[in-house]
């Protein structure tokens, strides 16, 4: 790389590619992973867990006083008390994965006290390093990266992630996906919030929303949008948003849109807002028209403090 990267970014990134490394070798023979389910379409393989303890032991053996969170193995490593700690998801896109979709990643994230200071997202299949160190920018290998510039709903492409668990509100998620497709070029549906979160940063897309996630499969893609000028937050546009299990980002302009269409959407939404949400359900109606404008202040920006990302996608 032809820029100078922090030693505990440095660290990440070795981790990241030996994860990598694990990961492309069992994609040559996919059909021999072994596969198992933590719940209903919710899938982890040993590649899942042998990537993680690639990940956690090269981490550790740098900063053996460091604190673990992890997908697969919660907080059973590290120091429990540390103010540093690691936030890994391992393989994410594990269902793309077993079937040979090659859209995944390695996203691990240092929160110092609660706030993500470097991230690192990895795509094996395409050798992309996606870097950031809070204050310093974010970049894909070594090219500098800046959110999109687009300023039109209509223009712009919107990733998102599925709802594919029990329990999950499938009725709700099609009027969100009514809402943003009526008004969009496009809605893309990958299957990794980690990558599609670089993506954004990257300006291959606009905006990107999703319920149900976990903190480790936004950790990192959070600091690489604000480090490449863009926001995040929960659907109401708050910053603090890493355990809420809600996620929306984009650039400025399109981040402030998208909120004041899926706002209503939040579980942070006020009562009103949601009781016409559940109207809407219950007559499986949709309400036309542009998206407004909704105030972004309290999103975290690259020229803030705020949110530090967080996700569990599949």
């Amino acid at each position: 790389m032809s820029f100078n990267l922090h030693p505990m970014l440095n660290v990440a990134v070795k981790a990241a590619r030996a994860a990598g490394a694990i990961i492309n070798r069992a994609a040559l023979d996919v059909e021999a992973v072994r596969v198992s389910q933590k719940q209903v379409n919710d899938f982890v393989t040993e590649i899942d867990q042998a990537s993680e303890a690639a990940i956690i032991e090269t981490l550790l053996t740098a900063y053996p006083g460091h604190g673990i969170w992890a997908e697969e193995s919660g907080k059973a490593h590290g120091a429990q008390d540390s103010d540093h700690v690691w936030i890994i998801d391992p393989l994410d896109g594990t269902t793309n994965f077993i079937h040979g979709f090659p859209y995944y990643c390695v996203s691990i994230a240092l929160a110092v006290k609660g706030r993500v200071e470097h991230g690192v997202v990895y795509d094996p299949t395409r050798n992309d390093l996606f870097t950031a160190t809070r204050g310093r920018g974010a970049y894909l290998n070594d090219r500098r990266i800046r959110v999109s510039r687009r300023t039109r709903l209509g223009e712009c492409l919107v990733s998102t992630g599925f709802p594919f668990r029990p329990g999950d509100n499938f009725k709700e998620y099609l009027s969100m996906m009514g809402d943003v497709m009526q008004r969009t070029a496009g809605v893309r549906r990958p299957g990794a919030a980690a990558l599609d979160l670089a993506y954004v940063a990257a300006g291959y897309s606009d905006g990107f929303f999703e319920k149900g996630l976990s903190p480790w499969d936004v950790a990192a893609g959070s600091l690489l949008v604000t480090e490449a000028g863009g926001l995040i937050g929960n659907l109401s546009g708050e910053a603090d948003f890493l355990e809420q299990r809600e996620c929306l980002a984009g650039n400025p302009r399109i981040y402030g849109l998208l909120v004041g269409l899926l706002g209503k959407y939040s579980k942070f939404a006020p009562a009103g807002e949601k009781a016409a949400v559940r109207q809407k359900l219950s007559l499986g109606g949709g309400d036309g028209g542009e998206a407004i404008d909704a105030p972004d202040a309290g999103a975290a920006g690259a020229d803030g403090d705020g949110g530090n990302g967080g996700g569990d996608g599949d």
